[in-house]
């Protein structure tokens, strides 16, 4: 892996630890000599894991939309801010930059990238590894839905595993280094 890219919330949200794990994620991509990709931002937890991974000589790329660059939310600290029109296409060029996903806490956003890049594995659109961050619990509640949900038979067993959980950024990095894919499935093949 040369790069990772880390969705998390804008803003710094109700606990200190969150902040601190994104600072920690940052530091710990720097010392593994990992680039990051991220959304670009300069506030919150963005702007707190750029600073720590700038910090700890790691390459930093922001990918994010004009309308957000306008509305002064970009950091203009980072190694390379990448410009794009939409969301959707800020999507695109951040799975296309990176080895593999980690996931902090954050909103509705970090959610869309979280389903989004696991939708993706599973149907074999990319074969890279999703780790979430569990600070403090915060995915617990999501984790016991994805559990519900594979026994309400929506959701296999086999897409469950898909997600490396830790609570840990070392444990969870080199979970991810040491990923394996599933097999592609028969479709596209």
């Amino acid at each position: 892996m040369k790069s990772i890219a880390v969705f998390c919330g804008a803003n710094d949200g109700a606990r200190p630890a969150y902040v601190d794990a994104a600072r920690e994620v940052g530091v710990r991509l720097g010392a593994r000599k990992l680039g990051l990709i991220y959304g670009g931002g300069g506030t919150g937890m963005m702007g707190a894991l750029a600073d720590a991974a700038l910090a700890a000589g790691a390459s930093v790329v922001g990918v994010m939309p004009e309308p957000l660059v306008r509305g002064e939310v970009a950091h203009r600290g980072i190694s390379e801010l990448r410009v794009v029109a939409t969301m959707h296409e800020r999507k695109s060029a951040m799975y296309d930059l990176a080895d593999g996903f980690v996931i902090l806490p954050g909103g509705i956003g970090t959610m869309d990238e979280l389903f989004e890049v696991l939708v993706w594995l599973h149907l074999g659109y990319h074969r890279k590894p999703v780790g979430l961050l569990d600070v403090e619990g915060f995915f617990d509640r999501l984790i016991d839905f994805l559990d519900h949900m594979e026994g309400e038979r929506f959701l296999r067993a086999s897409v469950r595993e898909l997600v490396l959980v830790e609570r840990d950024v070392d444990r969870l990095l080199a979970g991810m280094a040491a990923f394996v894919p599933p097999p592609l499935p028969a479709f596209m093949r």
